[in-house]
């Protein structure tokens, strides 16, 4: 039915506003000359976009619309649109309206040219999310519309891209969508652990992103001290997403620490965060002095997940941190994967055999703190180690040094030019262009 060329994809109503006006505009439910001239413009859109440069963290379609131009928040506009695309589903109000704002994006022309953009976008949302998460066929089947009346599901297993006129012009860059998001993880699995150094301001990471690192996280300490703020309190929301936006400019993947979700719908939090353009989170199960229930925080881990289906989700045990509860670490490491976690972080455990027990048990990457050699870590099957807090705290050390030293008249050291830093940050090299 794909290929066969007498067959005709059933026309749409013609429609002047809303998700009507997108589908009787768009090339996937058009055939004949109307279907070339759509295919061509959406053709054109995707030619114009370097497959290469979406090959980066984040969230796709916000990537995808960013390149021509596009805020990168249409995403969540894209994402309502999704849900009434197909003929067989539904039409809300709220999707009316989200076409609206994407069309007003994109210009404000209710044209052909606009609605296949769009079409383009909404498209790629849920079967690039699928080729992340590594559904296979990304879209298991397509409906047809038989010469009968009687809708045919039509088995993609082994053409995952559609075939014939109707196939998915934007195989090459779909697959850089994927890659990009998933470059993270995969510095999980190399022959040596991921060193992960932690940052607190963009200055600190572009200087670890310039150094060579692969990528960098962020100290919660680091950035609600920086503020006066306490950390694990909570209090950093508002800070953490400054810099989190900051941070995404650099070439490397950024990971963030967001504490215990600072209190917010998780599934909103993360799908902010990747919307961003973040490539990982870290969310602790410590409560103050205490741990939580946890049933919930394997509720809140998969409140993250589903929100960012493509941050890498770095679960973190505070068993050891606490000094509390510490024969529940491996159950609750096991919860939060069972929940969606794709990295499991036990900070304080520095005990060779208690790394090697719980890397046996876990079947997803284990993070430590960099409280051991780093070859002795990896010798246990650790496949990230972490400095946390430890380089801010470096840093105000030698600041406090390099002060008295200057009060003392003791030679200060050797510490960055002034240019050096100038020079760090100008030519910390955008990743893209950021409209907000």
């Amino acid at each position: 039915m794909l290929t066969d060329p007498t067959y005709t994809v059933p026309a749409v109503p013609p429609a002047d506003t809303g998700v009507a006006w997108l589908r009787a505009h768009v090339a996937r439910f058009s055939e004949g000359a109307d279907h070339r001239r759509r295919r061509a413009l959406a053709e054109d859109f995707l030619a114009a976009v370097d497959a290469e440069s979406l090959r980066r963290p984040g969230n796709p379609v916000a990537n995808l619309a960013e390149a021509p131009g596009l805020p990168r928040a249409v995403a969540a506009e894209v994402a309502v649109v999704a849900r009434s695309y197909q003929p067989h589903t539904p039409v809300t109000e709220e999707a009316d309206a989200a076409v609206a704002r994407l069309v007003a994006a994109c210009g404000g022309g209710w044209d052909e040219a606009t609605a296949n953009r769009i079409g383009l976008l909404v498209q790629a949302c849920d079967a690039t999310i699928a080729l992340i998460v590594g559904r296979q066929p990304p879209v298991p089947v397509t409906r047809r519309v038989a010469p009968s009346g009687e809708t045919v599901e039509v088995d993609l297993a082994d053409t995952p891209f559609g075939a014939g006129r109707h196939a998915c012009p934007g195989r090459e860059h779909a697959e850089a969508l994927a890659d990009g998001a998933l470059a993270f993880h995969r510095l999980h699995c190399g022959e040596q652990p991921l060193l992960l150094p932690n940052a607190w301001d963009f200055a600190s990471a572009a200087a670890l992103a310039g150094a060579g690192f692969p990528a960098v996280g962020t100290t919660s300490l680091g950035v609600a001290a920086a503020h006066g703020i306490p950390d694990a309190a909570g209090l950093t929301l508002a800070e953490t997403l400054a810099l989190a936006r900051r941070l995404v400019r650099l070439p490397v993947p950024v990971t963030v620490d967001i504490e215990a979700g600072f209190g917010c719908d998780p599934h909103e939090l993360a799908a902010q965060l990747w919307e961003l353009g973040v490539a990982g989170v870290t969310i602790e199960d410590g409560r103050g002095a205490g741990l939580a229930d946890p049933a919930e925080q394997a509720r809140l881990v998969r409140g993250v997940k589903e929100g960012g289906p493509g941050l890498f989700v770095n679960a973190r045990v505070d068993t050891h941190w606490l000094a509390v509860g510490q024969d529940s670490t491996i159950d609750r490491a096991l919860r939060y994967v069972d929940a969606g976690a794709d990295g499991v972080f036990v900070p304080g455990l520095r005990d060779e055999r208690g790394i090697a027990a719980v890397v046996d048990a876990v079947p997803a990457p284990v993070n430590v703190l960099a409280q051991l050699d780093i070859h002795t870590l990896a010798g246990l099957g650790v496949r990230r180690v972490s400095t946390g807090s430890l380089l801010f705290r470096a840093a105000l050390g030698s600041a406090v040094t390099a002060a008295r030293a200057v009060r003392d008249g003791e030679p200060v050291g050797h510490p960055l030019g002034y240019q050096e830093v100038q020079d760090l940050i100008v030519t910390a090299t955008p990743r893209r262009s950021r409209p907000h």
